[in-house]
């Protein structure tokens, strides 16, 4: 009986426990766990389009920010200038040049701000001296008196420092014989004066305190200091003698700052529309796409505080993929004939913004980027959603064949019994046949 008795092969009874069970299972895991994993094999494709997409928005956002009334300086790209100066007896300088008045600025200076300086007079003292007490009697600084007959030269100093604010007392050599004891003003101006009376210790003022004196515009202008800031615009005295500076508009960065928008816009059209138009693309709402650049488009082609579109300024649109083209020379003629509409259009006022005041708040978090973030937590909730289903198919599967595992060897021993009695049935058939012969 080559096959067994039941069909089934004898002693095959083990192969209904493991290939069998081992063939089916894996028939099952293919039909229902493998398009599971096709799916979430495509999130990191998906992630990867829609970062780089965030990206472009993100340099779209920075183009367009330029022209925007929401500046964090205060100031957009049409209020650009640039400064010329003249002379060196001052130095400009500006936290925000853009912020300046237009037109020329001019300082004269005639007295620069300095510190007050004493000395002692004569001679230099004799070096042996440094460590003696001096024996000089009360010498008084700023109203503070101290008895040099107890003190050294260095001791004077030390205590000069340390009683005295705003002083600064110093041991000056003077060659390798001998030294003076100098006493100067931490800052300059003449609130910073110092006064010294009494003791036998002569001094010398070397250097008067002063204020720094300068008309600006023909008004006068007095400061302790050298520096002083007057509309904005800082000034910093160097010498005695008059300088100028010029603040005038700059157009020179505009034209770059329009094609960078352009090309910052193209680059994102670009990106989406290969998504919209492939048929490999791996994203899974295409409809989020395309209302981005709805909401792009229907800003972009309006006429924000003006009354014409960005079509009267060099741009042109490119039916055949969506891009903007952009003419520099048509823009920078109509930047210098009519600049203010540009300006309206572009940027506007609090109560009725231009187009990029309107782009930069689509995009900024309350639009665009917040459509971006919830497209971000949409994905990843049916990431989550599809590897507990990949879990949960997994255990029911495998507790499936466990439990088909363990019916199949219970069958096995029963077929293995039935096939042990018909073996003895037969035999004793056959002794009977055998006997009747």
């Amino acid at each position: 009986m080559a096959n067994g008795i039941l069909g089934l092969g004898s002693g095959q009874a083990s192969s209904l426990n493991n290939d069998l069970i081992d063939k089916l299972k894996t028939a099952e895991k293919k039909a229902t766990l493998t398009p599971i994993e096709t799916k979430l094999e495509k999130f990191t494709s998906e992630r990867e389009v829609m970062t780089n997409i965030g990206t472009k928005v993100d340099e779209l956002l920075a183009a367009v920010k330029v022209f925007s009334l929401n500046q964090t300086t205060g100031t957009h790209a049409f209020n650009s200038k640039s400064a010329t100066t003249s002379g060196d007896a001052v130095m400009f300088d500006a936290e925000d040049l853009n912020a300046l008045k237009t037109g020329f600025t001019t300082v004269n200076v005639t007295q620069l701000a300095q510190k007050d300086v004493w000395q002692t007079s004569g001679d230099p003292i004799n070096i042996n001296l440094k460590d003696q007490k001096i024996n000089q009697g009360i010498l008084t600084i700023n109203g503070k008196d101290f008895d040099t007959t107890n003190l050294s030269y260095d001791e004077l100093v030390t205590e000069i420092n340390k009683q005295v604010p705003g002083v600064t007392a110093s041991l000056s050599d003077i060659g390798s014989t001998g030294f003076r004891l100098s006493i100067k003003s931490d800052n300059t101006g003449e609130t910073n004066k110092i006064v010294v009376t009494g003791s036998t210790l002569l001094f010398d003022n070397v250097l008067k305190a002063q204020d720094m004196k300068m008309k600006v515009d023909g008004v006068d202008y007095q400061s302790s200091s050298n520096n002083m800031t007057v509309d904005g615009l800082k000034i910093s005295a160097t010498k005695i003698g008059e300088s100028t500076i010029n603040i005038e508009e700059d157009n020179s960065q505009l034209t770059k700052q329009m094609e960078s928008f352009a090309k910052a816009y193209n680059e994102l059209n670009a990106t989406i529309d290969k998504e919209l138009y492939s048929a490999d693309s791996s994203i899974s709402d295409k409809s989020a796409l395309r209302d981005i650049m709805s909401k792009l488009k229907n800003t972009l082609f309006g006429t924000g505080n003006g009354e014409t579109t960005i079509f009267s300024y060099g741009f042109s649109f490119n039916e055949t993929n969506g891009d903007l083209k952009f003419n520099s020379q048509e823009f920078e003629k109509a930047a210098k004939t009519d600049k203010q509409s540009l300006q309206n259009l572009f940027v506007g006022v609090a109560e009725k913004p231009g187009i990029a005041t309107i782009l930069d708040e689509t995009i900024s978090i309350s639009g665009i980027k917040k459509s971006l973030l919830d497209y971000d937590l949409n994905m990843l909730s049916r990431e989550n959603t599809l590897k507990k289903d990949k879990e949960t198919a997994e255990k029911t599967i495998d507790s499936r064949y466990e439990q088909m595992s363990l019916q199949f060897a219970s069958y096995g021993a029963i077929i293995n019994q039935m096939e042990a009695s018909f073996s003895g049935l037969k035999m004793l058939i056959q002794q009977s046949t055998a006997s009747n012969s």
